[in-house]
């Protein structure tokens, strides 16, 4: 598949058979991720990968939806602010989301090539994430949690609604 094909192939899973996600399929994902550049090459990120029926078990709750009741692998993205890079000079914005972006794209994709399900996540209960992962430091926040597994195939792929080139493109 080139890159092409995973990006036009690629959907926001909600529906997940209850089958693990092997070792070497997420360590292909996090060597994908760990090659994902970010402003002044800082990587201000941490990356939790969640497995465990007991994490799991937290994590769900700081996102409670029946559809992650099946996912066996949950990967969760940390912004840590004070390692970021901010545009001092004109007017301090972190570029922590920004990286942070990008780092989880590179996820996504790369559990497309595997063959994986995988759904981008923002809409949790930060508090509840943080003391789900022991995350104490004031300084790092967690950002997206991307649940991966197995797709259930007999749940139809939802059509990509896309706006045309022309409706998005600006050539000067």
């Amino acid at each position: 598949m080139d890159l092409h094909e995973i990006i036009a192939k690629r959907f926001s899973v909600r529906n997940y058979i209850d089958k693990k996600v092997e070792k070497e399929k997420i360590d292909y994902i996090l060597d994908c991720a760990r090659l994902a550049p970010s402003a002044c090459n800082r990587q201000p990120w941490t990356i939790y990968v969640a497995s465990s029926p007991d994490v799991l078990a937290n994590l769900k709750l700081a996102y409670a939806r029946e559809w992650m009741d099946k996912v066996s692998t949950i990967i969760v993205v940390s912004a840590h602010h004070d390692q970021s890079w901010h545009r001092e000079r004109f007017d301090n914005k972190d570029h922590s989301d920004v990286d942070l972006a990008i780092l989880a794209d590179h996820i996504i994709l790369a559990a497309t090539q595997c063959g994986l399900g995988s759904c981008w996540v923002c809409a949790f209960e930060p508090d509840l994430c943080r003391k789900a992962l022991n995350i104490d430091d004031a300084q790092e926040e967690p950002v997206v949690m991307i649940p991966i597994g197995y797709a259930d195939s007999s749940v139809a792929v939802p059509e990509k609604k896309r706006k045309n080139i022309s409706d998005i493109v600006v050539l000067k």
